[in-house]
């Protein structure tokens, strides 16, 4: 594949002073502000500044599904209690519950787990038509303890043994989409849309500045919407694939960017249907091209001091830097279920298709894992590139950043850098759900980092959803099976 755009600037020389002013997600309190507010009264202002009428209330799913609640602005700001039963976080992505299988449980009581608004995110939801906000909800149980296994809080669990130890991890995610020709028929495969010349979307096009402006009016609104939401899109670029697009975050807090994409991906959704196509996050939407990435730039900061863990005052890269490219080697593996949570990812994560199939690692070398973009010591940086895009951001996030700090703890040495091309041959990662669900399982180093609670709950899930997908036959079964076995 063509390189790509870097969103962390290789050529800036101030970035930790840049990340140093955005050590927690920026709350602005003006009316005028397009996210966030610092309290309750300064909600009540901002609410009536645009003349809400309706809030939706939404937490982020194992899947990354929003789910949650809508009301009245006046309830909103009356000291309402928003509860969800805890069973959303024990159904599939089909929306069954799988059976117990084991560590995974159900709730005895099935009972209530509150919402608990986190103003820092409240805006607006500009596709709708009627004056909407939309606030995105931490979960607590009904004492108001933390409940372990949601995604916030995972991610959350994480960062907060970086600032332990007086770091703070920024990242940068770029997400990878297609956009298709509406398809109400699972059966039938995914074609890419006619763009505004009235043909469809052939695949060769990376980088094409035409092959974006064939979708000019939903670009524009795509910008618009995430301009009105305080969304900062750095880049847009074409990708490899017919009408595969990538959108590249800005670097900053890894909360913050998780909010972000959770956000964004409702918002290409909402702008892909308004101009009558689908958007879709899969990892593999269409055989024989290439599948779509969530690629995680990461790097650490010195909260005291602001300077770049990764790098010693001499410029020279440090021994936290190998230690976290260590710790990425050892244990992605038995995290990659959070990076491919889906029987489709592992379609993405093949040989010759431009993505990793390996653990390696090398400067400025975009066939490996992990690469290590061109920068000055201040932006020092590891990116992962095995997410795909179907993953729950806060879930992605936190894998990578809890394999960097295994490492840094444990003091893992990487291998040596690789120079040549990483991605052809033998694949040594899991090639499938149960393979990856396994080494998760497997792992005990992860139980103090992710909790016990949340792998438990996340291995039932994925057990149930692969059985739900083994239920399914496919066309391939059909064409070479059903006369010739």
């Amino acid at each position: 594949m063509p390189a790509k755009k870097i969103s962390m600037k290789a050529a800036s020389k101030t970035q930790s002073s840049r990340i140093k002013r955005a050590k927690k997600p920026t709350v602005l309190s003006s009316p005028a502000s397009a996210r966030g507010v610092a309290d309750w009264k300064d909600a009540a202002r901002w609410l009536k500044a645009r003349g809400i009428e309706d809030i939706e209330c939404i937490t982020p799913d194992l899947a990354g599904v929003p789910r949650g609640k809508m009301m009245p602005t006046s309830k909103f700001t009356s000291n309402t209690s928003l509860a969800l039963p805890s069973a959303l976080y024990r159904h599939t992505i089909s929306g069954d519950y799988p059976d117990e299988s084991g560590s995974f449980r159900y709730e005895p009581r099935d009972s209530d787990l509150k919402l608990v608004p986190d103003l820092s995110t409240l805006t607006t939801v500009p596709w709708e038509s009627d004056p909407t906000a939309q606030v995105i909800c931490d979960v607590v149980g009904s004492d108001g303890e933390e409940v372990p296994y949601t995604p916030r809080n995972v991610l959350k669990r994480v960062v907060e043994l970086y600032e332990k130890k007086g770091w703070r991890p920024v990242v940068a995610p770029e997400i990878e989409f297609y956009l298709v020709a509406k398809n109400d028929d699972p059966d039938l495969p995914l074609v890419p849309p006619v763009g505004r010349s009235g043909r469809p979307i052939v695949a060769g096009q990376a980088y094409s500045i035409a092959g974006i402006n064939e979708f000019d009016e939903l670009i524009d609104d795509i910008y618009h919407f995430c301009e009105a939401q305080g969304l900062e899109i750095d880049t847009l670029i074409h990708e490899e694939g017919p009408a595969q697009l990538e959108i590249n975050l800005r670097h900053g807090d890894p909360l913050e960017l998780a909010d972000q994409v959770f956000y964004f991906k409702r918002t290409i959704r909402e702008a892909a249907t308004k101009h009558g196509t689908f958007a879709t996050f899969m990892a593999k939407p269409m055989q024989g091209q290439p599948g779509s990435a969530m690629h995680i730039h990461q790097s650490l900061i010195d909260i005291e001091t602001g300077r770049n863990v990764f790098s010693l005052e001499n410029g020279e890269p440090s021994p936290e830097f190998f230690h976290f490219i260590g710790g990425m080697q050892k244990y992605v593996p038995s995290t990659l279920v959070m990076m491919a949570p889906y029987v489709n990812s592992y379609r993405r994560l093949t040989p010759d298709m431009a993505c990793p199939v390996n653990t390696a690692w090398g400067y400025d070398n975009r066939t490996t894992a992990f690469r290590i973009p061109v920068s000055d010591p201040d932006s020092r940086r590891v990116e992962n590139r095995l997410p795909s895009s179907d993953a729950n951001p806060y879930l992605a996030l936190a894998a990578s950043l809890a394999c960097g700090y295994l490492g840094i703890e444990n003091l893992a040495d990487p291998s040596a850098p690789t120079a040549d091309t990483a991605n052809e041959g033998i694949v040594d990662l899991p090639r499938g759900l149960l393979e990856a669900l396994a080494l998760m399982e497997a792992e005990t180093a992860l139980v103090p980092v992710l909790s016990h609670e949340f792998i438990d709950l996340y291995a039932g899930i994925k057990r149930g959803e692969f059985e739900t997908f083994m239920e399914v036959i496919s066309p391939w079964e059909r064409e070479f099976l059903l006369l010739h076995v």
